[in-house]
C-alpha cells in the first residue's frame, strides 16, 4: 500500500476498498505517514466525502488500531454519550455522574479542544491532581468502583484516529461527516459500548451549522453505530448560542459542580442533561420509558447521589478528596476577572457563537496548534442567555484573562459577538430532533 495512491484515488472520488482504508490507517497508527500525507488525505475526504461502507470500515479500523475494552463481569449495562463540540458545552462532566448514580455504567472517553469548541479533558485538568490518561486496568477499575471514568486516548485506546484528531483540528478537515463519524465511534467502540446516545449541534457555533447538515451526521453515526451492534439513537441540539453561561475550562468545571449541586434548575443546559440521562437509561433497558426515567435521574440530582459519584470519580483518577466540599478553593482563578457592560439598554437578541469560542482561544483557553498548552484559568463566565433583559452598562458577561491587555481585547470580541435587541426576544427551543 502507498499512501500516495490511496491520497490519490480519493482526491478523484474513488470507492477506497475496505482492505485499502486498512492499510492505511494502521501505517497511520504507526507513523509510517507523514503528517503531510495524513492531511491530505483528510482534505481529500473533506472535498470528497466518503461511502457508508468506506465510513464503517475507517471506523472499525481506527478501533482496531489499539485496544478493544470489555465488561464481561460488571454487572450492569455500559453506556455513554458523545457530543458533537460546541461552546459552553460541559454537559458530560454532569451527565456521566448522574447516569452512573442510576445503574448505567460509563466509560467515558473524550478528547480535547477541537477547532473552536472546548474539549472535555481540557476542562478536567483544571483540577489538581486529575489525570485523564490512566492505564486501561485502572480505566476499568474505576469504572467498575464509581460507575463511571471521564479518560483521554491513550496510546493504547484507537491510535490512529488520535493522530489523526490533532491533524484535522489545524488543517480545517474538522467538519466532515465521515471523518467525524469514524472519529467518534472509533473510540466509543473501543470502549467496549453496549448502548450509545449521540448530541448532534446545529447552529453557528456547531460544526454542522445546518439543520440539513446535523441530520446528515446524525444519521450517518447512528446508522454505523447500530450497524457495529451498539444500539444508539441521537438528539440534535440547538448551539446558535453558548449552552452554559460560560465558556472556558476551570469556568466550566465550577458551572459543573453548581450544577451538581441543585443550581442550574431551569436553563438550557439543565434541559439537555437530563433529557440526554433519560434516554441513556432507557437505550440501557435500566427503565423502559422516559417518563420513568426522568424521574429517576432527577433524584439522582436532586438526592447529591450525582454530586457524590463525581467526586468519587475525582478522587480515583488522582484529584484532590475533598473536592466536592471545596472545590472553590481547588480551581485555578484567573489573574483578571472584569464585567462586559451592555452598551445600550434591550434584550439579547442573538449570538456569533463560533466566535466566542475563538474568544476563548484567544485568552489561551485554547489550541491553534496541537502541542500548544492552555491556560485553564481563561475564558468567560456569567453569559446572559438569549431573550435576557439589560440595561446600559450592566454586566452580560464575565472574562476571565491573564492580564489587564488580554481582559480588554477579550471584551470587545465578546461585544462584537453578541447583538441586543430593542424589542423582547423569545428564548429558542434546545432540543430539535430524535434520529433512531
Amino acid at each position: 500500500m502507498l499512501p500516495q495512491e490511496v491520497i490519490y484515488a480519493k482526491r478523484n472520488r474513488e470507492i477506497l476498498p475496505p482492505a485499502e482504508i486498512y492499510q492505511f490507517i494502521k501505517a497511520l497508527a504507526e507513523n509510517r505517514i507523514s503528517e503531510g500525507q495524513v492531511a491530505a488525505f483528510a482534505m481529500a475526504v473533506w472535498f470528497n466525502g466518503m461511502s457508508r461502507d468506506e465510513t464503517v470500515a475507517l471506523t472499525l479500523a481506527m478501533r482496531d488500531s489499539g485496544d478493544v475494552l470489555s465488561w464481561p463481569d460488571i454487572g450492569k449495562p455500559v453506556g455513554d454519550k458523545h457530543s458533537t463540540g460546541g461552546v459552553g458545552d460541559n454537559v458530560s462532566l454532569m451527565l456521566a455522574p448522574i447516569v452512573a448514580a442510576c445503574g448505567v455504567a460509563v466509560p467515558m472517553i473524550s478528547g480535547r479542544g477541537l477547532g473552536h469548541t472546548g474539549g472535555t479533558l481540557d476542562k478536567l485538568e483544571s483540577i489538581p491532581g486529575y489525570d485523564p490518561f490512566p492505564s486501561a486496568e485502572k480505566f476499568r477499575d474505576v469504572v467498575t468502583a464509581v460507575g463511571c471514568a471521564i479518560v483521554g486516548q491513550t496510546g493504547r485506546i484507537a491510535p490512529a484516529d488520535k493522530r489523526l484528531y490533532a491533524i484535522r483540528d489545524v488543517t480545517a478537515t474538522v467538519d466532515s461527516v465521515p471523518l467525524i463519524t469514524g472519529s467518534i465511534l472509533s473510540k466509543k467502540l473501543a470502549a467496549g459500548l453496549q448502548t450509545l446516545i449521540m448530541d448532534v449541534k446545529t447552529g453557528n457555533g456547531a460544526f454542522m451549522q445546518s439543520m440539513q447538515d446535523a441530520e446528515i451526521l446524525a444519521r450517518s453515526i447512528v446508522d454505523v453505530a447500530n450497524g457495529a451492534g451498539v444500539k444508539t439513537s441521537a438528539l440534535i441540539t440547538d448551539m446558535n448560542e453558548p449552552l452554559a453561561d460560560c465558556a472556558g475550562n476551570a469556568v466550566e468545571i465550577a458551572h459543573a459542580m453548581e450544577f451538581l449541586q441543585g443550581g442550574k434548575a431551569g436553563t438550557r443546559v439543565h434541559e439537555i442533561v437530563m433529557a440526554f440521562a433519560a434516554h441513556m437509561l432507557v437505550n440501557a433497558g435500566v427503565e423502559t420509558d422516559l417518563s420513568a426515567a426522568e424521574a429517576r435521574t432527577t433524584q439522582a440530582l436532586s438526592s447529591g447521589k450525582a454530586l457524590e459519584v463525581f467526586a468519587r470519580m475525582v478522587q480515583a483518577m488522582g484529584g484532590p478528596s475533598d473536592f466536592a466540599e471545596n472545590w472553590k478553593n481547588h480551581l485555578p482563578p484567573a489573574p483578571v476577572i472584569r464585567s462586559i457592560a451592555a452598551p445600550k439598554a434591550g434584550y439579547i437578541a442573538a449570538f456569533r457563537t463560533r466566535e466566542i469560542g475563538l474568544a476563548v482561544i484567544g485568552l489561551g483557553g485554547g489550541r491553534l496548534r496541537p502541542e500548544d498548552g492552555v491556560d485553564h484559568r481563561t475564558g468567560f463566565s456569567g453569559i446572559l442567555p438569549r431573550g435576557s433583559a439589560v440595561g446600559t452598562g450592566e454586566p452580560i458577561a464575565f472574562v476571565h484573562a491573564a492580564d489587564d491587555n488580554a481582559a480588554e481585547k477579550a471584551a470587545a470580541n465578546y461585544l462584537d459577538c453578541v447583538e441586543i435587541s430593542d424589542v423582547p426576544v423569545e428564548r429558542a427551543a434546545v432540543i430539535l430532533k430524535l434520529v433512531s
